[in-house]
This record gives C-alpha cells, sequence and structure tokens, in this order.
C-alpha cells in the first residue's frame, strides 16, 4: 500500500471547514470598490449615444457564483436595476436627451452588503424645434379648431405654451395646457375676423433648472365670419293688451347646414327649429318682456333680441281692511277692488269679485263685514274675474287678519327685586297681555321721562333712574303702556313685587344703665342701635384691643346688644360697632370707652393690708426710737461704781434719781426725755461720775447681761447681748470707763407707733416696767469675782 501523503489531513480539515462555513452562509467577502463611467463624456449635444458603465470589486473566499445587484439612480430617482454575477453593468441613452440631464449615481448591493459609487454629471445641450399642426386652419369665427405642439425626440413631461404673433411682432400667449408627454393636443376659438398667426414652444423642468427650446413653426389661421344672424318679427305689434294674439317670426337667410333657431323668454325655451320658426300664443299679465332669437352653428352662436310690453285690461284687485289695528270685540271690513281698468274693452260691472279665506270663498260681493274673535283670524284674498273672448282671472294678494289683545294694565317693578334707597336702580314696565309692538312709557312726578318699544319676544322695557332717598319717593313712578293708535294708554301706579330697602344710618353704641365706668364682677351691656334702617340689620361688636369680632347679631329692630358677663380688666377699652343691612352699606359708631373699677371688696382688702403695714411701720419706728432713748439713757447715767478685780466684785448702779426718772417716764414724755436727757447730759456726769485716779487704771474687762423681759407685759426683742467694756480701777479701787461712756445694751422695743397710740397707758406701764427691770438686772462680772448674778441686795 502507499503511505497517505502528511498533508491530506490538513486538506480534508481545510475542505470540511469550508464546506461548514459555506453551509452556515458564513462565507467571507468585502466590497472594495464601485465605479461608474460615463461615455463618451460628461457634456454630449442633444441626440448623441451616452453608455453609463458601472463596476464593481469585491473580495471573498472563492464563494461561487456570487450575485450582483445593480440600481443606476438619476438625482436620486431609480431609473435602472438589473442582479447579475458579472461584476459590470452597461447602461444605455440612445439617443440622449435634456431630459436624460442630471446626477447619476450607481449603488450595488451583494448579499447583506451595499456600496455607491461618485455621483457622476451628466449634461444633454439642446433641445429639439416643436412641430406646431392644426386641423383648421380658416375656421369661421367663433369656431373651435385643433391645435397640436409636439418635439417627438424629446423625454419626459414637457411644458407647451401657445402664442399668438402681433402685427407689431410681439408674441402673445393666448393658451398653456397641463404638461402631458412630449405632444400636446388642444382646442382653440378665434373670434376676431382677420388672419391669425400661431406658433408653440415648449419648457422641460430639470434638477439643474429649467431649458426652453426654440419656437415651432409659424402657422396662418384665416377666420372667416359666418353670416347665422336671426330675423325676428313680433305681429302685430310690441304693445298688446291682455287677450291679444301675438306671432313670433324667427329665421336666418342663407344659412349653413345644420343651424338652428330658438326662440326663448327668461331663459326657458318657447320653440325651436332648424333655419326658422313661427310661434303664436295669448297674450297675458306677466308675459311682458325680452323675447331672444338664436342662432346656433356648431358652437357658433348669434341671437337677436325684442322686448314686448302686454297691457292689463284691469289691475290685479287689491283687498283692503278697516281698520288697520283689529283688536278682538271690534268690527272690521273687507273691501275687493279694482284700481286700474280699460274702459274702452271691458266695464267695471262687468268684473265679478269674490273674498276667501284660507282658500274657501266666504262671499262674491266686493266687501265682506265681521266681528274679531280667534276663529276670525286667517289669510284673506279676493279674485275678479273678466270674461271677454278670453275669461280673465287675477287675484289679489294676501291679507293676513289677525286681531289684536289690548294691552293690559302695566305693571312696574325693580329690576331683581329690590330697591335701595340712595342708589340708582332700574325699573321694568310690563304688561301680561298685550299683542306686540307695545310702547310703555315712564313717568316721574307726572313728567315724560323715557319710552320703550317692545316688539319682539323676549324684550323688555327696562328703564334706567337716578336714585331717591324717601321710600314715599316711590309712588311718584308712572307706566304707560299702548299698542294701538285708536285705545287709550293703560297706566299702572306704584312699585309693585318690590322690596324697597332702606341703608342703615350710622350706629350709635352706648352702654345700658352707664356712661362708661362698670366695676369688677359686673355684668355689662353694649347696646348698638341706629335711627333708620330696614331689618334684618345686623349688628357687629369689637374691641380695639382684641382681633376679630367680638360678636355678630342679626335683629328685626333698630339695635342690638351684646353683655359681658363678669367683667375683668382686660375688659376696658375703646369698643366700636358695625351695623348693615341687605343695602350692603357697612356704617361704624364711634369708640366708646369702657373704664373698669376695682372691686369693693379688693379696696378694702387694700386699705386693710395698708393700713395693718403702716401700723406695723410705725410700731416699728416707735420701738426703735424706745430703744434709742433707753440706750442713749443708760449711757449718760450708767456710770457705776466697779470694784477692784483682783479683790472684790463691784455693783454697778444707777442714781436714786435716774431710776425715779425712768420708772416716771410717761408714753407721751419719752421723745422730749430723750432730747432732755441728753440736753442734760454733762450734770449727769457731774453727779453720777467717780474721781479718776491719777495714774493709769489697769485695764480689764466686765460681762454685761440683760435680761429677757416678760413676754406677757410688752413686745420685746428677745435674747441675750454679750458686751465687753474697758474698766479701769482707780486707786480707790473704783473701776473707771476707758472712754467715758457706758456701754451696757439694752433690748429694743419693737412697738409700731400706732399701736403704741392705740394701746394708751398699757403700753406706757409695760414700757416703764421692762425699761426698769432691766436696770435691775444689769450686772458686771470682773475676772476674779466671776459672775454677779441676780441679787436684790446692793452688796452683790
Amino acid at each position: 500500500m502507499d503511505s497517505i501523503p502528511p498533508n491530506l489531513p490538513l486538506l480534508l480539515l481545510t475542505c470540511l471547514l469550508h464546506y461548514w462555513q459555506c453551509a452556515r452562509g458564513q462565507s467571507s467577502y468585502t466590497i472594495d470598490s464601485v465605479g461608474l463611467i460615463i461615455r463618451p463624456s460628461s457634456t454630449v449635444q442633444s441626440g448623441t449615444p451616452v453608455t453609463l458603465q458601472c463596476q464593481v470589486k469585491v473580495s471573498h473566499d472563492n464563494i461561487p457564483h456570487l450575485n450582483h445587484t445593480f440600481q443606476l439612480t438619476r438625482d436620486d430617482i431609480p431609473i435602472h436595476s438589473s442582479s447579475t454575477e458579472e461584476d459590470t453593468v452597461i447602461y444605455e441613452l440612445n439617443p440622449a436627451r435634456a431630459a436624460d440631464s442630471g446626477s447619476y449615481e450607481c449603488r450595488v448591493t451583494v448579499k447583506d452588503k451595499s456600496k455607491a459609487s461618485l455621483s457622476q454629471n451628466l449634461d444633454v445641450t439642446g433641445l429639439q424645434t416643436p412641430i406646431l399642426n392644426l386641423n383648421n386652419k380658416e375656421p369661421y369665427e367663433s369656431e373651435e379648431f385643433t391645435a397640436t405642439c409636439s418635439a417627438p425626440e424629446e423625454k419626459g413631461s414637457l411644458i407647451f405654451r401657445f402664442y399668438q404673433r402681433l402685427r407689431n411682432g410681439d408674441f402673445e400667449k393666448i393658451k398653456q395646457p397641463v404638461p402631458n408627454g412630449n405632444s400636446l393636443e388642444t382646442t382653440m376659438v378665434l373670434r376676431k375676423i382677420e388672419d391669425h398667426y400661431l406658433v408653440c414652444d415648449y419648457e422641460v423642468n430639470l434638477v439643474s433648472g429649467a431649458k426652453r427650446s426654440n419656437r415651432s413653426n409659424e402657422m396662418t389661421v384665416i377666420v372667416k365670419g359666418l353670416s347665422i344672424s336671426p330675423i325676428m318679427n313680433v305681429l302685430p305689434s310690441t304693445e298688446v293688451f291682455e287677450g291679444d294674439i301675438i306671432e313670433v317670426v324667427c329665421k336666418v337667410v342663407r344659412p349653413p347646414p345644420n343651424t338652428e333657431v330658438f326662440l326663448t323668454r327668461n331663459r326657458r325655451i318657447l320653440k325651436q327649429a332648424l333655419v326658422g320658426l313661427s310661434h303664436r300664443f295669448t297674450a297675458q299679465e306677466g308675459d311682458s318682456g325680452e323675447l331672444v332669437c338664436k342662432a346656433e352653428w356648431n358652437n357658433v352662436q348669434k341671437e337677436t333680441n325684442k322686448t314686448i310690453n302686454v297691457k292689463e285690461l284691469f289691475s290685479k284687485p287689491q283687498l283692503t281692511v278697516n281698520p288697520i289695528d283689529i283688536f278682538m270685540g271690534d268690527r272690521f271690513e273687507l273691501t275687493c277692488s279694482v284700481l286700474i281698468y280699460v274702459p274702452e274693452r271691458i266695464s267695471y260691472k262687468s268684473i265679478q269679485f269674490s273674498i276667501y279665506k284660507d282658500n274657501i270663498k266666504l262671499n262674491s260681493e266686493e266687501t265682506y263685514n265681521t266681528t274679531a274673535h280667534p276663529s276670525k283670524n286667517g289669510n284673506y284674498t279676493c279674485k275678479a274675474v273678466a270674461s271677454l273672448t278670453h275669461t280673465f282671472v287675477k287675484e289679489s294678494q294676501t291679507v293676513v287678519v289677525k286681531a289684536k289683545v289690548p294691552v293690559s294694565k302695566p305693571m312696574l317693578s325693580v329690576v331683581g327685586g329690590t330697591l335701595v334707597l340712595g342708589k340708582s336702580f332700574q325699573l321694568l314696565c310690563h304688561s301680561d297681555n298685550g299683542t306686540l309692538p307695545i310702547t310703555y312709557t315712564l313717568f316721574n312726578s307726572h313728567m315724560l321721562t323715557e319710552s320703550r318699544v317692545v316688539s319682539k319676544q323676549g324684550e323688555q322695557a327696562i328703564f334706567d333712574c337716578s336714585a331717591i332717598y324717601k321710600i314715599s319717593d316711590s309712588n311718584n313712578f308712572l307706566c304707560h303702556a299702548k299698542n294701538s293708535e285708536n285705545k287709550p294708554p293703560m297706566t299702572g301706579l306704584g312699585l309693585l313685587r318690590s322690596t324697597i330697602i332702606e341703608p342703615v344710618s350710622k350706629p350709635v353704641l352706648t352702654m345700658l344703665h352707664g356712661t362708661g365706668d362698670v366695676s369688677e364682677g359686673q355684668d355689662l351691656t353694649l347696646v348698638c342701635s341706629v335711627q333708620r334702617g330696614t331689618p334684618p340689620i345686623t349688628f357687629t361688636w369689637y374691641h380695639t384691643e382684641t382681633e376679630g369680632a367680638l360678636a355678630t347679631q342679626t335683629s328685626m329692630k333698630l339695635e342690638g346688644s351684646y353683655n359681658i358677663s363678669n367683667v375683668r380688666r382686660e375688659h376696658r377699652g375703646d369698643y366700636y360697632c358695625l351695623s348693615t343691612n341687605q343695602a350692603n352699606e357697612t356704617k361704624q359708631s364711634h369708640t366708646f370707652m369702657i373704664r373698669v373699677k376695682m372691686a369693693g371688696w379688693k379696696k378694702g382688702l387694700i386699705g386693710i393690708t395698708v393700713f395693718f403695714i403702716l401700723l406695723i411701720l410705725a410700731i416699728s419706728l416707735i420701738l426703735a426710737f424706745k430703744r434709742r432713748l433707753l440706750s442713749y439713757k443708760r449711757k449718760r447715767t450708767g456710770e457705776l461704781s466697779v470694784k477692784s478685780a483682783s479683790t472684790k466684785v463691784e455693783r454697778l448702779s444707777l442714781t436714786q434719781a435716774e431710776v425715779n426718772q425712768a420708772a416716771n417716764v410717761t408714753p407721751g414724755m419719752i421723745g422730749k426725755s430723750v432730747w432732755s436727757e441728753h440736753a442734760s447730759g454733762s450734770d449727769s456726769e457731774d453727779q453720777n461720775s467717780v474721781t479718776a485716779p491719777e495714774n493709769p487704771p489697769e485695764t480689764q474687762y466686765t460681762e454685761v447681761q440683760t435680761r429677757e423681759a416678760d413676754p406677757n407685759r410688752a413686745l420685746v426683742k428677745k435674747g441675750t447681748n454679750t458686751v465687753y467694756s474697758e474698766v479701769r480701777n482707780s486707786k480707790q479701787g473704783v473701776p473707771e470707763q476707758a472712754d467715758g461712756q457706758g456701754s451696757v445694751e439694752y433690748a429694743q422695743l419693737n412697738h409700731d407707733s400706732d399701736h403704741h397710740s392705740d394701746h394708751g397707758n398699757h403700753a406706757d406701764h409695760s414700757v416703764q416696767d421692762d425699761y426698769i427691770d432691766d436696770i435691775d438686772d444689769v450686772h458686771i462680772n470682773t475676772a476674779d469675782q466671776g459672775e454677779c448674778k441676780h441679787d436684790p441686795m446692793p452688796d452683790c
């Protein structure tokens, strides 16, 4: 066996892979380029053959039978499309015309990929000269003929125009039909009898712009005159009477074949024939007018007209009604008459009259009398009949009889139903019954104000009025309603079905049973009242120191009240009220001040409190003065004999005179005693002083105790005060104060001056006893002898 080539497996794998890719449609390809070539050049003369060649180059991995789709466009409009396996497509323009000018592009699509070439411009210069043809070069005046202008070698939709050359050489456009390819046929008419010279041209619209051709060949058209004007005769005359026979003859002399003749009146054909005609008819009312004789050949027409006048033997009857204004219950008369007739041909007695209502004959007379009633309302006519060679029947115009309803008594009312005094208003004058039109007239104080005519349903007689200020003035208005010239007007007095509102006057705010002063705890009533105003009236109360309204009350009276129970301090201040009613005019009162006084029990309590405070202060001042007085007296009379501290204890005592003086002090003499004792202090010193030693005394300290006063006898300040005094011993062993003044402290009295005066002698005796007891209770204890306790004996 031969060995397997080493590259065979790789080849098989490649083939399988290629097959698998082809089976799944995933072959690889790319469009390299697309080219477009215009031959022989991009600018050619009209009629030159032009070739457009589109070529594509595609790279792929050996895809068999690769298909290419080519599409050629001119100015983005497709002009050719084809599919081929070839890579080149050729499109020919043979010959090329101006309509082929434009921008060309070639697009190639391969499977799902597409690519376009660069745009190439083709410019075809020159246009074919158009050709003009006529189907009739010698038409009659107004006869139609056909003209054809064509450019068979051109492409596209051409715009053709037809011109007539004038004698001065200018061209006048006479027609421009709708474009239709490269040839156009149209119908033309020339009415002037002369030679005409016709030409045509065309225009092609391109993207680059419009191009216009040269003018066509010139065609001469000879327009001939057509003698088909008809001849018209009216017999016996154009002026006739009713019943006369009229004959009209209409014909054409030497007409062309197939000439038709028509007789018409008011566009209605009376008769029609070839070449000529004759028409007979009896003249009647309404036949007056213009008769037209018209001759027609093909589309050429000529006409002749005559005006005839048919006179009436008698005019149309006239139906009149008397009176003109017919009201229910009135008698009225209908009269039928003929105003004009020809006495030479007809007598008035030969005319018969009859009257009809709703086409029903009522009588055969000239007049008809009846009483107005709804059943008599209707359409009335009359007929006049005259019998001559013919019977003439003429009917009058229709007279509508509708009896009127007399106007009822008018009523005056205010528009809106409400009249506010002091403001302008509108009045409505209206009658419930009455046939329109109705004339309403408003009077004020019997003087003419204004008038209104109501002629349509829904209209109203509304009058603008100036303001009145008294209710009684509303009775001065008067309204007249009238719908007949022969009947007196109906009169309406006063304002009915209207509400008259008087605005409120300025309110007055007062306090019930008071002038503005009120004590705390009492009840307060504020009354807001007005002198004038139509109820209901709404009153609103305000407090200037409170936001919003305090209260609102609607009353059917001219006043309203607002109650404040248990008046307090915060209720004081200014109050005011507002009043208003349906006139919507709000008035404000003046402010009313409320002064709140303190309650009586509070005044008494404050008085008692003040009294006791003053009493306490007075007692305190009296006690203070007494204490100062006693202290002062003790300083002046307190020079007592003191024993030596090392040997004995001396008793400090007052003189008998000062003790007696203190015991005899009266309450009224306390202040005076203080000042007198102070003034005589030097004498007391001389009387009670101890002779000073020659040598400086030895300094010793003594404790002085004051005994508490009896609480049952006087109000005094309790407590024990320790006082230290400097004592010097003389050679005789008598102690001497270092500063010459005593250092004994006394209890202070805290009696109030008022209390002192209220209690009288009792207080005087208590003070006197306490003063003596305090003096008796003073002891001086030296360091050697110890404390000297209370002892009535002088040798303690």
